[in-house]
């Protein structure tokens, strides 16, 4: 099949690619590098054209509020409308666990924008939801630090590598299309706070980690169970020290 994969350069769709041409796909990576743009329409009928899929793992460049909003909402219409004209079979959309619940935030907003324009096109959809990955462990810890202090909250959170993300994304890629949300996440569930306290102690960092049942995950107050799966979701076989090996290994 061919397989266009919208931000098909960064960390998942390059993966993605990689992926899915190793299964003998014709996948096509699809950004701004590439001379794609959806928020202005450029090069995507030509891109589009013969796609069976498209794969939509693009993200936001500005996560102020009304320019995720702007990115997500014009980024998905001229992509379904194109998808539309060249005849898509089936459009898979990368997001987040917990979506709806997550409304406190203005990028969760965007992205539940997001997926009722995916619902509302005519075009069979898949779309996933993943949970955190362990590539962020770093940046949940340094948005959430004030001065020496890391304030986070002890909700319960199931990250997964980057690498199985994309994998469950091709696997739903290549299938047919689910027309509703399937959830994706990691083996192991931890403590927002402990997790991030054991990271940070592991590589020496000096900051302290707080917990405040109060404090803020990227603007959002969560619950103990807010950013976990539902007990359908499938389950990616890399655990934290084994990534935490591999990267070590790699680097």
């Amino acid at each position: 099949m061919k397989i266009v994969v919208i931000g098909g350069t960064g960390l998942i769709g390059s993966k993605l690619v990689a992926k899915l041409a190793d299964q003998g796909h014709e996948a096509i990576p699809a950004s701004p590098d590439t001379g794609v743009n959806t928020l202005t329409g450029e090069g995507l009928s030509e891109v589009l054209e013969g796609a069976q899929v498209v794969v939509d793992v693009s993200n936001a460049p500005n996560w102020d509020d009304d320019a995720v909003m702007h990115f997500f909402e014009t980024s998905s219409r001229n992509l379904l409308a194109a998808e539309t004209a060249a005849g898509v079979v089936h459009h898979v959309a990368l997001s987040v666990v917990g979506t709806d619940r997550l409304q406190e935030s203005g990028y969760f907003r965007a992205k539940l924008a997001q997926e009722k324009l995916i619902e509302g096109s005519s075009i069979p959809y898949s779309i996933v939801h993943a949970t955190q990955f362990f590539e962020f462990i770093k940046g949940i810890a340094d948005a959430a630090t004030d001065g020496n202090t890391v304030r986070l909250p002890p909700a319960l959170i199931q990250p997964m590598a980057s690498d199985d993300v994309a994998s469950g994304v091709g696997q739903v890629a290549v299938g047919p299309p689910l027309n509703g949300v399937v959830e994706i996440a990691g083996p192991e569930q931890f403590r927002l706070d402990e997790l991030i306290r054991g990271r940070l102690k592991a590589t020496n960092d000096p900051r302290e980690v707080t917990t405040d049942p109060t404090a803020t995950y990227f603007g959002i107050t969560p619950g103990e169970r807010t950013l976990l799966p539902g007990a359908d979701a499938r389950i990616a076989e890399t655990r934290l020290d084994d990534w935490l090996n591999q990267s070590a290994a790699a680097s």
